[in-house]
């Protein structure tokens, strides 16, 4: 009897468990990814946290024993084009992107987990991807043509594909997505190609959109009246780099791109929102909230490139609410999220003719349209209060055309950029409250790569030529350099798995032509200090 009895228990029992199991939740969770700035085992944003300050309250590599880093395992992804992701770690996982394909890796040994290589379905635009987006168990990626697409943390299959974006008309998505409760956000790359800017937003569960801003704006929509009328066509104010968001307010930061035709000004006469701008947006509802321009009417493809990082600080002996904005034009400013206002701007490059009408004979102006800071943003450390700034001090000579064409497939510049023939690179370090210029470390290269700052006083970044480097946040001194093979153009991070600290680094190639470096293959390489004798 007593058997008996216990066999619809048992029943009951069995038939429960695959249910129990089936509903578990996969994560990341909104409350992960919104806690994500105290968070030291995961890198679970482009830029680490919503706020995209890119600092790590880790400690275990130090000033002491940074000299003993070691590599412990890499992973050449077979790939030789050029290598901008930014890594994303949840649970021991990293997830990393090619142009073509997404990658799962054991975050401490470099092993595939997975890999879904992408068939495009439509026109093949810019090759550049700079990473993925996950949570509720998917990782979001865009594609050069124009789809979105959802994979599964665990296998890689392929959960839903949308076309986003139109590819036909240059349209393509080269940043990483951002990822708010049900919301995916992202906007196509394209300026060259004269699109019409935009951010959207679409549903994590299906891909199905939910609403669009117009960063080039309709003739009816407010910021028209600064584009003249003309038959000519105009466009611009795409997004390549990573959004910031203030969770609490529900707030996402957009910086947008430049203005089209890039040189050729006439046929846009105004000020051109919302280009070059800061737009700030309702993350649920896609409405404009405010904006700041930091170029109006740009002749100089002077995109605004970093709306990072989102941070509290003391102005004056009392705590701001600030915000960084940085870009091509080699300024860097810091505006009061509350009163919309700039407190300050440091150059962080040289900045010579930048008011100088461009004409047909030329103009040498610094920084020319590769300068500034590129896709990669400034870190923020509440440590030592200071924003560390990676930049490229490279001029040109600009010149505008006798006649303004549009050929397909040809770039809309509207005249011609000849650039100096070297450029170099800078990370300067910033305090935070004044603007005052701490230090700078200068490279004989662009710095393009991601910079993070941790609570051991460490900053963490790479070079073009190639070097992993950590220096001194507090002074500059390097500490360590190793030389990876490839040139370091995409993210640099940190994290912490059962008690150890690893720093992985993306290293493979630039796109030769621009930067001018070797060809290299896609590579991630892990560090970590090795183990002690028991």
């Amino acid at each position: 009897m007593r058997l008996a009895s216990a066999i619809p228990v048992l029943f009951v029992l069995c038939i429960m468990l695959p249910a129990r199991l089936s509903a578990q939740v996969k994560g990341p969770t909104e409350a992960e990814l919104v806690s994500a700035a105290s968070n030291v085992s995961d890198w679970l944003h482009s830029n680490h946290d919503y706020g995209s300050q890119r600092f790590v309250s880790v400690d275990e590599i130090n000033r002491s024993n940074v000299h003993r880093l070691i590599p412990v395992c890499l992973f050449q992804a077979g790939d030789t084009r050029p290598f901008y992701t930014s890594p994303i770690v949840y649970q021991g996982v990293m997830y990393i992107t090619t142009t073509y394909s997404t990658i799962a890796l054991d975050a401490t040994t470099c092993r595939v987990r997975w890999r879904h290589d992408w068939k495009p379905k439509a026109q093949e635009n810019w090759p550049l991807q700079r990473g993925v987006a996950i949570k509720d168990g998917k990782v979001v990626r865009g594609t050069l043509d124009g789809y979105l697409l959802a994979l599964d943390t665990d296998t890689g299959q392929v959960l839903w594909e949308k076309a986003a974006a139109d590819a036909s008309r240059g349209e393509t998505f080269t940043m990483p997505p951002l990822i708010y409760e049900n919301l995916v956000l992202i906007g196509p790359a394209g300026n060259e190609a004269a699109i019409k800017g935009w951010v959207g937003a679409f549903q994590l569960d299906t891909g199905q959109p939910v609403w669009r801003f117009s960063i080039f704006p309709g003739p009816e929509d407010p910021g028209s009246e600064t584009w003249s009328a003309t038959q000519t066509p105009t466009g611009g104010g795409a997004v390549w780099t990573p959004f910031s968001l203030d969770a609490a307010e529900g707030l996402v930061y957009v910086a947008t791109g430049n203005p089209a035709p890039d040189i050729y000004g006439d046929v846009r006469q105004g000020d051109n929102l919302y280009t070059d701008s800061l737009v700030v947006l309702d993350a649920r509802t896609g409405r404009l909230v405010w904006h700041y321009q930091a170029t109006s009417h740009d002749t100089h493809d002077w995109d605004l490139t970093q709306a990072s990082p989102i941070f509290t600080a003391d102005v004056a002996g009392r705590p701001h609410k600030l915000l960084v904005v940085t870009g091509k034009d080699g300024l860097l400013r810091v505006l009061d999220r509350e009163t919309r206002k700039p407190i300050y701007e440091v150059a962080i490059t040289r900045r010579e003719n930048v008011t100088t009408p461009v004409t047909v004979e030329g103009v040498h102006v610094c920084p020319g349209s590769l300068g500034g800071v590129q896709w990669n943003g400034p870190a923020y450390s509440p440590r030592t209060n200071m924003l560390y700034v990676p930049a490229v001090d490279w001029c040109a000579t600009y010149k505008k055309a006798e006649e303004l064409r549009l050929e397909k497939g040809k770039l809309y510049m509207g005249g011609s950029v000849v650039r100096d023939p070297e450029g170099r690179g800078t990370l300067t370090a910033i305090d935070a409250s004044s603007g005052t210029v701490r230090w700078q470390y200068q490279s004989s290269k662009p710095m393009v790569a991601g910079v993070t700052a941790t609570s051991a006083n460490l900053v963490i970044t790479g070079e073009l030529t190639g070097d992993f480097i950590v220096l001194d946040g507090r002074d500059g001194s390097v500490l360590y350099r190793f030389n990876t093979g490839g040139p370091i153009g995409g993210g640099v991070i940190t994290y912490q798995i059962e008690g150890k600290q690893y720093i992985a680094t993306t290293s493979g190639a630039a796109n030769a032509f621009l930067w001018r470096t070797p060809p290299a293959s896609s590579t991630v390489v892990v560090f970590s200090l090795p183990k002690t004798a028991d």
